[in-house]
C-alpha cells in the first residue's frame, strides 16, 4: 500500500459493516414501496476489485431483491438486434437493485484496450450512453456510477500478489497484464468517457480501491445517500393531470389530418382484382428483407373502429406465420407503469430478418397518456424526441419501420359503433372507454396532429390512410408497405 495511507482494521471494518448492512436491508424494504429501481454501475481498471466489491454487496443485501449483471462480447442473438436491446432486456424490475460488474460502458472500454480508437468513436459512444441514461433517469431510475481508482503501481502489486499465490493465480489473465501495460492510455480514455457521461442524475463517483475494506464501506454508504435523495426528489414531483382542452404544439399536423380526403371508394370487385397482386408483391418484399437480414416493424394507430385489426389480418395473410408476430398493446401492467414507457416495446423488437406488427404502440405516450393525464406534461413533451431517437436506433441498425394512422370521420365511427352494438360477435369490441374517447375527439385530434408533425421523419414516415372505406384502406396499406420496403432495400 502507498506510503501515508492507512488500512482500516478488521475490527473497525466489521463493526461498520454490520451497521451498514442493516441500513442496506432497510433500504431494500423501503425500495419495495417506491416507484423506481436502482442501478449500481461499477467500473475501473483490472485489479480494482469490482468482483469482490459486488460479492460483498450481494452478501450484505437480501438476495431476493438483487440482480447482478455482467456483459461480455454480444451474443449472436444480441447482434441480431439494435445495440441497446441487450441492456433494456436486462434492466431490473421496480423495487429491485441491479449490480453491474459490466455495463453499457464495457464494450467501449474493451475496444479501446484492444487497439487505440479515434476520438470521434469515443465521443459517439459517450453520446449514445448519455441518451440511454437520460431515458432511464427521466423515468425515475436511480443510477449510481462508481469508478474504482487504482494507481498503476498498486495495480501491478495486486496482480503480482494474486499470481504468486497458487490459490488465486487463476484470477490473473494475460488480458489483465495487457491492460496493465497500457494503463496510461486506458486511464486517459476512461477519464474522457467519465467526463463525457457525467451528468445530472447519473454522476460518476471516484472511490479509491487500494484498501478493499474502505472501498466497500464507501460504496455502500453512497448507495444509501443517493437512494434517500432520489426518494425525496420523486416525492416532490407534481401529480399527473388530464388536459381536457390541449393546445397544439404544431397546428400544421392537425390541418394535415383534417385535410385527408375520406371519400375514397373501392368496389368489392376492384378490391378482389387488386388484392392478390399487392399481397404477392408484399410477400416478395418481406422475403427479400428477410434475405438481407432486415427486420420489418409495422406500427398501427388510428381511431377506435378505424379498421386496424382488419388491415393487420389482410397484411399478415401474405406472410409466413413463422416469420412475424402481432403484438396487441394493452394498458401497461403495474410494473410497466413504473418503468420507462419504451421498456416494454424494446423487449418485443424483432431480430434481424423477422417482422413485428404493433397494434397500437409507443405512441400511446403522446396520445392517450397525454389526454388522460397518465403522465406529466414534461414527460409527454419529452417523448417526441425520445420516440424519434428510438426509431432512429431501429432504422440505424437496419430495421424498416412502417407507421400507419387509419383515419375515419366522426360520423363513420358512430355508424361502426352502432353496428358493433347490434352484432353479438362484435359486441365485445365496444366498451365505455371507446365512448369516452369518442367524446374527446377534438382533444385527440390535437394530440394526433402533434404526433404527425413531430415524429414524421424520413427514416420512419407516417402514412395517413383514409379508412371510411375499409377495402380502400386495406389495399392502401398493402400498396404503401410493399413500396416502402422495396425502396428501403434498394438504398
Amino acid at each position: 500500500m502507498a506510503k501515508g495511507k492507512q488500512r482500516l482494521t478488521k475490527r473497525a471494518y466489521q463493526a461498520r459493516a454490520q451497521a451498514l448492512r442493516a441500513d442496506l436491508v432497510r433500504l431494500q424494504v423501503e425500495l419495495k414501496t417506491v416507484p423506481f429501481q436502482v442501478l449500481l454501475i461499477v467500473a475501473g481498471p483490472e485489479g480494482a476489485g469490482r468482483g469482490s466489491l459486488l460479492n460483498t454487496l450481494a452478501e450484505w443485501l437480501d438476495p431476493r431483491g438483487v440482480e447482478t449483471f455482467s456483459y461480455h462480447a454480444p451474443t449472436e442473438d444480441e447482434q441480431r438486434h439494435p445495440l441497446p436491446w441487450r441492456f433494456w432486456n436486462s434492466l431490473p424490475g421496480i423495487g429491485r437493485i441491479g449490480l453491474y460488474a459490466g455495463s453499457w460502458y464495457t464494450e467501449t472500454l474493451r475496444e479501446e484496450a484492444r487497439s487505440k480508437r479515434a476520438l470521434g468513436h469515443i465521443a459517439a459512444e459517450a453520446e449514445r450512453i448519455r441518451d440511454f441514461e437520460q431515458l432511464l433517469t427521466d423515468s425515475g431510475t436511480l443510477i449510481v456510477k462508481v469508478w474504482l481508482h487504482l494507481a498503476k503501481d498498486a495495480q501491478g502489486r495486486r496482480l503480482r500478489t494474486l499470481r504468486a499465490d497458487p490459490a488465486t493465480a487463476w484470477r490473473v489473465t494475460e488480458e489483465d497484464w495487457e491492460h496493465h501495460r497500457h494503463y496510461d492510455r486506458l486511464a486517459r480514455t476512461a477519464r474522457l468517457i467519465r467526463e463525457m457521461t457525467d451528468r445530472t442524475g447519473a454522476r460518476w463517483t471516484i472511490i479509491d480501491a487500494e484498501d478493499e475494506r474502505t472501498r466497500d464501506l464507501q460504496v455502500g454508504r453512497l448507495l444509501l445517500t443517493r437512494f434517500e435523495r432520489q426518494r425525496r426528489r420523486l416525492a416532490a414531483r407534481p401529480a399527473c393531470r388530464p388536459v381536457p382542452v390541449p393546445q397544439p404544439l404544431r397546428p400544421a399536423g392537425r390541418r394535415r389530418l383534417q385535410a385527408l380526403p375520406l371519400d375514397q371508394e373501392l368496389s368489392e370487385q376492384d378490391y378482389d382484382a387488386l388484392r392478390e397482386k399487392w399481397l404477392g408483391r408484399l410477400n416478395l418484399a418481406v422475403r427479400a428483407a428477410r434475405a438481407q437480414r432486415r427486420a420489418v416493424i409495422f406500427v398501427f394507430e388510428g381511431w377506435d373502429a378505424a379498421g386496424k385489426g382488419g388491415a393487420i389480418r389482410r397484411l399478415t395473410s401474405a406472410i409466413d406465420p413463422r416469420d412475424y408476430r402481432v403484438i396487441p398493446v394493452a394498458k401497461p401492467t403495474p410494473e410497466e407503469k413504473h418503468a420507462h414507457y419504451l421498456w416494454r416495446f424494446w423487449r418485443d423488437i424483432p431480430s434481424d430478418g423477422r417482422m413485428a406488427v404493433f397494434d397500437r404502440s409507443w405512441y400511446g405516450r403522446v396520445l392517450v397518456e397525454r389526454i388522460e393525464g397518465f403522465c406529466r406534461e414534461e414527460e409527454w413533451k419529452r417523448a417526441f424526441r425520445e420516440i424519434n431517437d428510438f426509431e432512429a436506433q431501429l432504422t440505424g441498425h437496419g430495421a424498416i419501420v412502417l407507421k400507419y394512422w387509419l383515419h375515419i370521420s366522426h360520423e363513420e365511427q358512430l355508424r361502426r359503433f352502432r353496428e358493433r352494438e347490434a352484432m353479438e360477435h362484435k359486441r365485445h369490441k365496444l366498451n365505455e372507454e371507446d365512448w369516452r374517447n369518442r367524446r374527446q375527439r377534438a382533444a385527440y385530434e390535437v394530440a394526433v396532429g402533434d404526433m404527425l408533425a413531430l415524429t414524421d421523419r424520413p427514416n420512419a414516415p407516417w402514412h395517413l390512410v383514409p379508412a371510411n372505406n375499409k377495402r380502400y384502406a386495406r389495399l392502401e396499406v398493402l400498396r404503401s408497405a410493399s413500396r416502402q420496403i422495396e425502396a428501403a432495400l434498394e438504398r
